[in-house]
């Protein structure tokens, strides 16, 4: 992923700081030069991860399933300690100090992330726990209130399964119909297609802005535009872009963007809705109970100010004040430095894997970012998997919840290495060493 990609399709950071800086030298896969990026120091970024130092059967842990999940920075760990061994406390109802600590921690939480996505204002950002939730929410809460029989919802054929089965379960509630915009033999989206479908009856479009399964970024800013033409309200699913790349909901003009924090080097079970105010202030709760509330009685209730008319019950607390931690260390690294040597790894992750016999590469969009997926010829993905692991390489392998990206690519599943910051070329030739061994066992 190039600066120019970057600044063509993410429009812009807001507040990043600078980037930690070294260098890395370049090297020869069968005569053709990767060519490194400037200065970044990974290995001080490495030393911020305590589970990188782990062996896993007599190997240092090389750990290359970073679509699935990140890992944690040491700041990350320490702040959820410190939140449970000092700070615990329930938020917005007590009046003792430490509910008043622990409600700032989480309040300045928010804040964080409406200033890491340039959100207009605070009470626009939702704390759901993930992004499959945040998805939901939108479907159940617009999709009732705006969706009816007839309707459409457009998506992609690249969409990971929790931006295509709520539409579905809302289509069949309804009455509409999901309409689905193709991809071509690279996994590139037909966007000629996409906008041929956005038609009077359409309702939301949803989209994927970087494949989960294929890398593939979509130009999400000119899909913003092409449906505001016609007056429809955009969704992106921002599961896998946020930890690669700035992203400027402003910019975009999106109505909502959904993210998981588990990605972005933080907790497990916390994740972001994003969603523009005037689109929340129409859309009825999600769930009922409390803290959603401003009076209840028997007879009516009325339902608190956003954000909060969306965040029934008591939240991960420490999960948000951990997602706080995290985005204050991705923009003390900056997207500046993570962004040119992200792109070095993918570019020679590639070459790498391009010369492993009977290897396919699935997903070769010319804008992509992070993700090589793969199959070899006679070894089933399950069966590389395995094998890598004996080296110590972790890799994940199957359909990644995009079953329909697997039946358009005629495979039944894929293995998929994905990078991250804190990865290396030393890694990327760990795999390609592994994968050697795959291909002993299973000749061609």
């Amino acid at each position: 992923m190039s600066a120019e990609v970057m600044s063509e399709l993410e429009h812009g950071a807001s507040g990043h700081g600078k980037g930690i800086r070294s260098r890395l030298g370049s090297h020869d896969h069968g005569g053709a030069v990767v060519a490194s990026p400037p200065a970044f120091d990974v290995e001080r970024i490495r030393r911020d991860f305590p589970i990188l130092e782990r062996m896993v059967r007599d190997d240092r842990l090389v750990y290359l399933d970073n679509a699935a999940t990140t890992q944690k920075p040491r700041q990350v760990l320490d702040t959820l300690a410190r939140y449970y061994s000092d700070g615990n406390a329930n938020i917005h109802r007590g009046v003792y100090t430490l509910s008043e600590e622990a409600t700032a921690a989480y309040d300045a939480a928010r804040i964080k992330v409406q200033r890491f996505l340039n959100a207009r204002a605070s009470r626009e950002i939702v704390f759901t726990r993930n992004s499959t939730e945040s998805i939901n929410l939108v479907a159940h809460s617009f999709g009732r209130r705006h969706v009816g029989p007839g309707d459409e919802i457009v998506i992609t054929h690249m969409e990971h399964h929790s931006n295509i089965v709520p539409w579905q379960l809302l289509c069949e509630q309804v009455g509409a119909q999901l309409r689905v915009a193709p991809i071509d033999d690279s996994g590139t989206l037909q966007l000629d297609e996409l906008e041929r479908l956005i038609g009077p009856r359409t309702k939301l479009v949803s989209v994927v802005h970087l494949s989960n399964s294929l890398g593939t970024i979509n130009p999400v800013r000119e899909i913003v535009a092409m449906a505001k033409r016609r007056d429809v309200p955009v969704l992106i699913d921002g599961s896998q872009a946020v930890y690669h790349m700035p992203v400027d909901v402003q910019a975009l003009d999106c109505d909502f963007y959904a993210l998981t924090g588990h990605k972005l080097y933080g907790p497990t079970g916390i994740g972001v809705l994003y969603g523009r105010e005037e689109w929340l202030e129409r859309m009825p709760p999600y769930q009922g109970g409390g803290d959603m509330i401003r009076s209840v009685t028997f007879e009516k209730t009325t339902y608190a100010d956003l954000p909060h008319k969306f965040e029934a019950g008591t939240p991960h607390i420490a999960g948000v004040v951990g997602l706080g931690a995290a985005i204050d260390y991705l923009q003390e690294v900056g997207f500046e430095a993570i962004a040119p040597h992200e792109a070095d790894l993918l570019a020679y992750g590639t070459a790498a894997l391009s010369e492993v016999k009977g290897l396919r590469l699935i997903g070769t969009a010319a804008h992509k970012a992070s993700i090589l997926a793969f199959v070899m010829k006679g070894a089933h993905p399950h069966d590389v998997g395995t094998i890598v692991d004996t080296e110590g390489v972790a890799v994940r392998t199957g359909h990644h919840c995009t079953q329909p990206v697997m039946y358009r690519f005629g495979v039944p599943a894929t293995a998929r290495a994905s990078v991250a910051m804190y990865n290396t070329r030393a890694e990327i030739d760990a795999l390609v060493r592994a994968l050697e061994r795959v291909r002993e066992m299973f000749p061609v």
